[in-house]
């Protein structure tokens, strides 16, 4: 299925190259700044009956934004970027359904399972989203944190995804290497989702066309959810108009 997204950089909704999201002077590359508040893609949303769209603050100066997505559409959006133990719960209250949580788990580049637990406890795995955004190394693919630039030591494997499915509602997995381009997804990547994930999982990253959206439906197993960002007219893109992928939806039995 499709799920919509709402990207948020400096309290604007933008579309960004994800793997030049650095702290280098000149390197971040953006596709794509809305006019727009979140605000209204959030309502748009909701129109539409899109459930499960993630928010994610890249870098500080987003909260604003954020609170007003979920303001507009509560308990239709995940929110994640910079959640931790000492406001997950606020952000629920806020109206997001789930806390989508990365770095605060993967810290220096390894799992912290006592921070996992402290989070479940406080929130529930029924309201936590884990992020395995991702970039490939040699013939495996690892988490990296930290805007995308820091690689942790935890590989997405069939062993690895199973071990978190009991601390978590779903998986959110960007791949950061083609994020953004706009050159297709990372079908080795969607085939092994489809293969070892045991939970609902979202892919981002790559999708050009309406035909990725039957590809990841088709090498997911009907497992795999895409986001689509850059690619959408919504968002300054021409691969695939937003009314089409809503159509698209409804034209399929949820999974």
């Amino acid at each position: 299925m499709f799920r919509p997204c709402i990207d948020l950089h400096d309290g604007k909704v933008k579309q960004i190259v994800g793997g030049t999201l650095t702290d280098t002077p000149g390197q971040l590359r953006t596709n794509f700044v809305s006019a727009q508040p979140a605000s209204w893609f959030a309502e748009l949303y909701r129109r539409d009956g899109l459930k499960g769209g993630h928010v994610v603050m890249l870098g500080p100066g987003n909260t604003d934004q954020a609170k007003g997505a979920l303001r507009a559409y509560p308990g239709g959006l995940q929110v994640g970027g910079g959640v931790n133990l000492q406001n997950a719960r606020e952000w629920l209250d806020a109206g997001a359904s789930h806390v989508i949580v990365t770095s605060w788990v993967f810290r220096e580049g390894r799992i912290d399972w006592e921070r996992l637990k402290s989070l479940v406890a406080a929130v529930g795995k029924e309201r936590l989203v884990l992020d395995l955004s991702c970039r490939r190394r040699s013939n495996e693919y690892f988490v990296v944190t930290e805007r995308f630039q820091r690689w942790t030591d935890f590989a997405l494997n069939q062993e690895n995804l199973q071990s978190l499915t009991s601390w978590c509602d779903e998986f959110l997995v960007h791949a950061v290497d083609v994020e953004g381009l706009c050159r297709g997804i990372d079908r080795e990547l969607v085939t092994k989702l489809g293969d070892w994930c045991p939970i609902a999982t979202t892919y981002a990253g790559g999708a050009s066309s309406l035909d990725d959206l039957e590809a990841v439906n088709r090498l997911g197993r009907g497992r795999i959810d895409l986001t689509i960002g850059s690619a959408l007219d919504i968002f300054g893109g021409t691969g695939v108009k937003y009314e089409d992928a809503v159509r698209w939806n409804r034209s399929r039995p949820s999974h």
